[in-house]
């Protein structure tokens, strides 16, 4: 049994990051990685040749199985849906350590939160066949054998999914002291109230989409306007201060700088901007308490 964990845990972080991007959810992805173990722990193992291939085989079709379930949960989602935070970088002063199997992820390509929303809109299989493909770099025929599907039907779909996930985008600045130094001035800004260095970090059409899951207070439906989510933020921020024990440190998640609260309850929201010639486009804020396993220790 010894040898077969040992040959589990050498791709238990890759295995955790393919359903993570397939699912948006660390918790779901958790579980997948669990299921994963069980099936490899009980199976013939005499005939496989390739581990690594095997066992992302079988995450991916237990994922592509879920995926249906979830779109399902999230037609009575109470508000916007955002992908679940997953800490990727060093946790902050005063955070619990980063969760396993998470920790030091193998994330691929930078996912943000931003690019998950975008593979929402995907079909299950496009999703995974993107995931697989364009993340993971994974080729062809081992992505076919891991959905099940031919080779030209897997080229189609990858061909489909980066055309759809391309024009959806939002495009960002990949520069990352120019990502820190725009999320500190932001959170500065919004934990004072101050309306005119709000309006100045963004661009008029910005965008704030809240997660609140009907769980916490949020904004019911996005906020469009740079005059709207700078009185929005102006009038929120503040209040946090209020909390027990509250802590708020800029972190990388997701593969970007972030903003992140702790309180003496644990995780209380996660918030990333989506930055555009300097200037801030999407601001996704993460609440739903059910979602911020991705930010400590469960």
């Amino acid at each position: 049994m010894t040898d077969v964990l040992a040959a589990f845990d050498r791709h238990r972080r890759l295995l955790f990051s393919v359903a993570y991007q397939m699912l948006g959810s660390v918790a779901d992805a958790e579980d997948v990685v669990q299921d994963t173990w069980l099936r490899w722990s009980a199976a013939d193992r005499s005939d496989v040749a390739d581990e690594r291939a095997y066992l992302v085989q079988i995450t991916s079709r237990l994922a592509l199985d879920r995926l249906d379930s979830a779109r399902a949960r999230r037609e009575t989602y109470v508000g916007p849906w955002l992908p679940e935070p997953l800490l990727t970088g060093t946790a902050p002063v005063g955070a619990a350590p980063l969760p396993e199997p998470s920790e030091a992820a193998e994330l691929g390509e930078q996912v943000s939160l931003a690019l998950l929303v975008v593979l929402e809109t995907l079909s299950p299989a496009e999703r995974a066949v993107f995931v697989l493909r364009e993340a993971f770099g994974m080729p062809v025929a081992e992505v076919a054998a891991a959905l099940g599907r031919t080779e030209a039907a897997v080229r189609q779909m990858a061909h489909r999914a980066r055309e759809h996930v391309q024009a959806r985008q939002p495009r960002f600045d990949a520069d990352r002291k120019a990502q820190r130094e725009v999320t500190e001035r932001f959170l500065a800004a919004a934990v004072s109230g101050d309306v005119e260095s709000l309006l100045a970090a963004m661009a008029p059409g910005v965008v704030l989409v809240a997660d609140g899951g009907g769980k916490v207070t949020a904004a019911r439906r996005p906020i469009v306007g740079a005059d709207k989510v700078a009185r929005f933020l102006a009038a929120v921020g503040p209040q946090g201060t209020e909390l027990p024990g509250l802590r708020v440190e800029i972190a990388e998640i997701n593969g970007a700088p972030a903003v992140v609260a702790w309180t003496d309850d644990g995780p209380f929201m996660a918030l990333q901007l989506v930055l555009a010639d300097g200037l801030v486009e999407q601001v996704l804020y993460v609440a739903n308490p059910d979602k911020l396993a991705g930010l400590a220790r469960p």
